[in-house]
């Protein structure tokens, strides 16, 4: 498994045990206030929304936090109006990264960002400098145990429309055109199967092996990008040995 989808596991895992809790709970609260901004109130009509809502309710928030997010977003109670942007740069080892943001100030947030490429050892690039190295999927992990049949995800996951599916180490990583995202997702459920990750994300052509001081320093950087308030994801083109992944994981 590529070493984006193996950040993809440690950061969702990191915030299931996070003591920043606040800070995951924000970033979920504008992402459910810009799609219903976007695309109404209505789950059933705005999958953005519905995928924003089981994040919410998977990072254990409150139905009533959820619901003034939503209303916030159409406009029936006041609320801060967030724009969003993309910036794209390079890290150590020239890993091109992109980054989603939603921010109430661009400016500060255009500072704070290339304040933490520059502090990391990257550099912010100018836009499209990157973004072609990436295709927008739909992708799900799932972690392996001892109870999960391989033939019963395989198969689950085909008949519903996956892209591509590839098994490493203990864990399947599934690939999907991003409207069959959904319909996956729910196939594998119904299996029983219980999914790590289930999100549309920016998957790369191809990636760059890094290993030794440039692999902890670009983990270094993913990290402080993921925790600024502004940032909703990053995303970049990284294959790193799992013992350093496993490290970072661990921290």
């Amino acid at each position: 498994m590529s070493g984006h989808s193996k950040w993809s596991s440690i950061k969702h895992k990191k915030a299931a045990v996070d003591a920043k809790r606040g800070k995951l709970f924000t970033k979920i609260i504008k992402e459910i206030s810009v799609a219903a901004r976007l695309g109404g109130g209505d789950q059933n009509s705005n999958p953005r929304l519905r995928t924003a809502v089981q994040n919410a309710k998977a990072a254990n928030m409150p139905q009533d936090n959820i619901q003034r997010a939503i209303k916030k977003g159409t406009g029936e109670l006041p609320g801060v109006s967030y724009e969003e942007a993309r910036f794209e740069g390079y890290g150590p080892g020239g890993v091109a990264i992109l980054v989603d943001i939603l921010t109430d100030n661009k400016n500060r947030s255009v500072a704070d960002i290339r304040h933490i490429f520059s502090r990391n050892g990257g550099n912010l690039g100018e836009p499209g400098c990157v973004a072609w190295m990436f295709d927008k999927k739909g992708l799900i992990l799932i972690e392996e145990d001892e109870d999960i049949d391989e033939d019963v995800v395989m198969d689950a996951a085909i008949e519903a429309g996956a892209e591509d599916i590839i098994k490493e180490d203990d864990t399947f990583e599934i690939t999907t055109e991003t409207e069959k995202l959904e319909s996956v997702k729910n196939a594998l459920e119904k299996k029983g199967l219980t999914l790590s990750v289930a999100e549309v994300s920016m998957v790369p052509q191809s990636t760059i092996k890094l290993e030794g001081k440039t692999a902890q320093h670009i983990l270094k950087l993913m990290d402080a990008l993921e925790d600024h308030e502004d940032v909703q994801q990053a995303y970049a083109n990284f294959d790193i040995p799992d013992e350093v992944m496993q490290e970072a994981e661990a921290q």
